[in-house]
């Protein structure tokens, strides 16, 4: 049952990871190439572009960092692992505490920075798009990449009892 749920969690948030990112990441496309071909085609820039495009690269990162931990595409430094492959497991588990510290931070300081952007009624400049939906995305992936984590860690758990149970 357990991993029923699991299963069917993994399937959604992939789906919201990899439309979030193609929505982005097209309409940034489309919104850079009309503002290039504005800009050096008739002489005429639009200001709205370049923060949509800023917006949307700010959104692409959060959403990459759960997608990155799902695929284990981490940036890492792993000298001491190279140097003693036995440490791989217990820095690798390190990793995923660390990460689960991270993202349980992120969530609770982008809740409080969210709610203090919705108490000014601040907008950006020139699309005017409450800051306070711009904010949200922290706690968002804060707890994408909580549950992205947790997985990592049950596969890391199942592979080393499977291991143990070879052996």
């Amino acid at each position: 049952m357990f991993d029923r749920i699991l299963a069917a969690l993994d399937k959604a948030l992939t789906w919201f990871e990899e439309w979030t990112l193609f929505i982005c990441v097209v309409v940034g496309m489309v919104s850079l190439f009309i503002n290039v071909v504005l800009r050096y085609g008739f002489n005429y820039t639009m200001a709205w572009s370049e923060e949509l495009i800023r917006e949307s690269i700010i959104y692409t990162t959060f959403v990459g960092c759960a997608t990155a931990i799902k695929n284990r595409s981490q940036i890492v430094i792993d000298v001491v692992v190279q140097l003693v492959p036995r440490l791989r497991t217990p820095f690798t588990w390190v990793c995923h505490c660390a990460v689960l510290f991270f993202s349980a931070f992120l969530m609770r300081m982008g809740t409080v920075m969210a709610i203090q952007q919705a108490s000014t009624d601040q907008t950006t400049v020139i699309l005017e798009i409450p800051l306070e939906i711009l904010y949200a995305i922290l706690p968002l992936m804060g707890a994408l990449m909580f549950i992205r984590t947790v997985q990592a860690m049950r596969g890391l758990y199942l592979e080393g009892r499977a291991g143990r149970a070879a052996a």
